[in-house]
């Protein structure tokens, strides 16, 4: 991972988060492990997935580079993630030209 947006070493904080509100970080362990831990009715591999592409959309580089190798350990090849990146991309993108719609009227109301 770089170097450039986030320190490595910045995760060592978490025992301070853990230590500030040990309930809450306990529950929050619990509720991700109940996610990601359990097969249901998704595979590891495709809530994996779709980790990947929601951390590329949220732009936590932590989550990145943890959710690329569970996907690559929970057997997803380079093609899916990437494609799953893609999606991602596509539906952030998709959100800004749907709020084109909003610019337009307002354009349309001030002429």
């Amino acid at each position: 991972m770089s170097e450039y947006f986030y320190a490595r070493d910045a995760r060592k904080h978490y025992q301070d988060l853990r230590e500030a509100q040990s309930d809450m970080f306990q529950a929050f362990v619990n509720f991700n492990a109940a996610v990601f831990e359990k097969e249901s009715a998704l595979s590891r591999k495709v809530k994996e997935l779709i980790a990947v592409g929601v951390a590329h959309t949220t732009q936590c580089p932590y989550c990145i580079e943890a959710h690329v190798k569970a996907a690559q350990k929970a057997g997803a090849t380079d093609q899916e993630i990437a494609e799953a990146i893609f999606v991602a991309a596509a539906l952030r993108a998709g959100g800004a030209f749907a709020h084109a719609t909003i610019s337009m009227g307002v354009l349309k109301k001030s002429a």
